[in-house]
């Protein structure tokens, strides 16, 4: 047989020996360049396969603190410094390209139809620098990085290649398919386990009839449709507030949501900040199929405009602008798998289950998957047992990341018709924001000083997996009891006000809540981090806090102390 390069040129038949590998990725998104960065770096035979090539186009480009700090354990624990490159914008920019925004804050602006938005009725959370300086990732750039990063530590890329079979047996997987050249005869490949990092259309949920179906487990709903565009004016520019109403920092220089009943818009810009060369900027419109059924006479771009001519103050945004690409639109996003772990197999991240990109978890949670997995497939190709029992973690928190997430996301799509319950919402998210990204800050430090991987398996010795912040029952209880509040809001038992008295009460009688930054206060809506004000937190946080807290914060503190201490010595 002689196969054939994608170019069409002929290359030499391939040898039992060039088609046999320890692990096969099915996907090179950052889920699988990552987990083939990851093995290869190890000494892992990887084959890295994918239907499409690089560069190309993906969504998913707002940065969390909690992703920052997964970027930086993973670039640690398996001394891959290239990752590195995409944990700030700064890095990017100098490792990548002048392609990437910065995100200084997550911001959300209330809209009604036919009306200009209340100035009053917007929150923002700016986010400290102490832990990051995130960036709106340009993925078409970030995604080919990290798959050449891969190829770099030794993975074998098949790119234009589709994997049409997967078969399982007791000594491994034979995966069967063709590359996209003309004329290209099938190829079978063999491998002692199989990782899907593909996304909705995986091979091995339609193999095994993994999906949920219906997928009644999300109470969630959504829909969406997405593009890039040129020319999007700042909102700062065209709302029309006074100066001051407005937060401490820009609309422009974050990721803004504008919310609307049952629905949000995103604008995601790459060109804020001076370095950026990337005339770009991302929109979207993610909203409830219920209230919004998807229409059948118009196009996405008809759609699209009708949204726009509701809301005046986001219309003037898009005043001039010209979109650069065809509109995706999708039916309703939410899916699920009924399991995500098999003997030699892994179901990642979104191959396993998408939600909603509201509070842009999704990276977060396929580096959180990408830490779980290899840090057990690792030792599983040394001793060869890839039972699933050995991955029942993984399961767990794949699992968790999605169910907690429905919790808030559905509360927030409830409370957006009511800007006060939508005003406590937004606080039972932000608050355990720091605390989920200490703990893994403070791992990180630990290990910084004694290079023991014991520190990172220790994150994973927690009661909930998937919550933000895991090991609090406190945090665990706010969400749930926010999310009972704002069905029963939904269902009409309560008022909007009187929901939002209930999680407002929650937050303000929780003293595992940090009442430094202002998230018992109602009045304040924008809440912006000084580093005077994060040193009265880590004060708080590591003396007057309860033990949950406490733990967290005086652990915290001392690895700030000794790390700097240990750089001061090599120095």
């Amino acid at each position: 047989m002689v196969a054939q390069k994608t170019d069409g040129a002929p290359e030499p038949a391939r040898t039992p020996e060039d088609m046999t590998f320890d692990v096969i990725i099915l996907g090179s998104g950052l889920a699988g360049s990552v987990t083939g960065a990851v093995l290869a770096r190890h000494g892992a035979k990887v084959l890295l396969v994918d239907a499409a090539a690089h560069p190309r186009f993906a969504i998913g480009e707002s940065m969390t603190p909690q992703l920052v700090e997964w970027i930086h354990i993973l670039a640690e624990r398996h001394d891959i410094p290239e990752l590195k490159s995409l944990a700030s914008v700064e890095a990017s920019t100098r490792d990548i390209g002048p392609t990437f925004g910065t995100k200084a804050h997550f911001g959300f602006m209330k809209h009604e139809v036919g009306k200009e938005p209340n100035p009053r009725e917007a929150t923002q959370l700016a986010l400290p620098k102490i832990f990051h300086q995130n960036s709106h990732m340009f993925r078409q750039d970030s995604d080919s990085f990290m798959f050449h990063v891969a190829v770099k530590y030794g993975c074998t890329p098949r790119q234009n290649w589709r994997a049409n079979e997967v078969d399982f047996d007791d000594d491994g997987v034979t995966v069967l398919g063709r590359s996209a050249a003309p004329g290209a005869e099938p190829e079978r490949y063999r491998a002692k386990y199989l990782v899907d990092a593909s996304g909705f259309r995986s091979p091995l949920a339609d193999k095994f009839d993994l999906r949920d179906k219906p997928t009644a487990r999300f109470k969630h709903h959504s829909r969406s449709m997405f593009t890039h565009y040129v020319g999007i004016k700042r909102f700062d520019d065209v709302s029309g507030h006074p100066q001051d109403l407005r937060p401490p920092a820009d609309w422009h220089t974050g990721t803004m949501h504008h919310l609307i009943e049952r629905g949000w818009f995103w604008i995601i810009p790459f060109d804020n900040h001076p370095k950026s060369r990337n005339p770009l900027c991302s929109v979207g419109l993610t909203m409830d199929e219920r209230t919004y059924p998807k229409p059948k006479d118009l196009t996405p771009e008809q759609e699209f405009q009708s949204f726009l001519d509701k809301y005046p103050a986001v219309k003037r945004q898009f005043d001039g602008a010209t979109r650069v690409r065809e509109w995706i639109s999708t039916d309703r996003l939410q899916y699920s798998s009924k399991q995500t772990i098999g003997d030699r197999w892994c179901l990642m991240s979104h191959a396993a289950g998408f939600l909603d990109p509201l509070f842009s978890r999704g990276l977060s949670n396929t580096m959180e998957v990408v830490d779980a997995l290899t840090s057990r497939l690792i030792p599983a190709l040394k001793d060869g047992d890839f039972s699933a029992e050995r991955f029942e973690y993984v399961e767990r928190v794949e699992q968790g990341l999605l169910q907690y997430n429905d919790d808030l996301v559905n509360s927030s799509f409830i409370a957006f018709s009511h800007f006060r319950l939508w005003n406590a919402v937004f606080r039972v998210w932000g608050s355990f924001i720091t605390p989920g990204t200490m703990r893994l800050t403070r791992a990180r430090l630990k290990h910084f000083k004694d290079h023991d991987t014991r520190h990172f398996d220790e994150l994973e010795n927690v009661a909930h997996p998937g919550l933000w912040w895991p090991q609090s029952d406190s945090f665990k209880r706010i969400l749930e009891t926010t999310a009972e509040t704002c069905e029963k809001y939904e269902a009409g038992a309560l008022t909007g006000d009187e929901a939002a008295d209930i999680v407002f009460g929650l937050l303000k009688e929780s003293p595992v809540v940090n009442p430094v930054f202002g998230w018992k206060d109602e009045e304040k809506r924008f809440i912006y981090p000084s580093t005077l004000t994060m040193a009265r937190f880590l004060y708080w946080a590591s003396v007057e806090a309860p033990a949950e807290m406490n733990s967290v914060g005086r652990e915290f503190l001392l690895g700030i102390l000794k790390a700097g201490a240990k750089v001061r010595k090599l120095l």
